[in-house]
């Protein structure tokens, strides 16, 4: 039994755990929307490999995200009928979504980061927003093709980002890094227009 000093350890908000299709009812999903809590549900993993290159049983990774702390029990109590997964504590939200599509593991199988499925408001974009590297890194990217393709307008940014990479380029250009990318087209468009002259 937990003394005073230890009570509430055990508990945490973000919780993790796995579910096997041949084993959950097929209304897995309802199941846990009924509780209307934040959760998210990865591609289905059907060809993770073991270490002997074996491939796994296929499976689902689940996050949920509660609005306070939960133990264990409490947690097993939710997940008892999907039929057995097994809740672990959830140390980063952002690393569990990121396995989700094994983003962090370039010699795991990539799965779409498109195919993760927020249920109760998950907040699936908070957790897939790039680092500070990863955001200078797509900052070059806009930067190389709108040298590349000789941008002189914004909308044509906005357009092509709306249109290829409407889950990298398009929250960067609609959340912080407008104004560089502005200054640059602009910074091009003068370059430009003083070789006309």
């Amino acid at each position: 039994m937990p003394n005073e000093k230890t009570r509430g350890h055990d508990r945490t908000r973000i919780w993790a755990a796995v579910v096997y299709p041949e084993s959950a009812p097929e209304n897995w999903r309802d199941i846990l929307d009924d509780y209307h809590i934040e959760w998210a549900e990865s591609p289905l993993h059907e060809f993770d490999v073991n270490p002997t290159g074996e491939l796994k049983k296929a499976h689902w990774h689940i996050v949920l995200a509660f609005d306070g702390p939960k133990s264990y029990e409490q947690v097993v109590e939710i997940l008892a009928p999907l039929n057995g997964p097994i809740p672990q504590r959830c140390h980063s939200l952002k690393g569990a979504v990121r396995y989700f599509a094994h983003l962090d593991n370039p010699e795991k199988y990539q799965y779409s980061v498109a195919d993760i499925v927020a249920h109760g408001g998950f907040d699936l974009t908070a957790a897939l927003a790039p680092s500070s590297s990863e955001r200078y890194a797509i900052v070059r990217e806009m930067i190389q093709y709108v040298k590349a393709e000789g941008v002189t307008e914004y909308q044509d940014l906005m357009d092509y980002a709306i249109a290829e990479h409407s889950d990298t380029w398009f929250p960067l250009l609609c959340d912080s890094c407008t104004v560089v990318m502005q200054q640059y087209i602009k910074s091009q468009r003068h370059r430009q227009e003083g070789k006309r002259r």
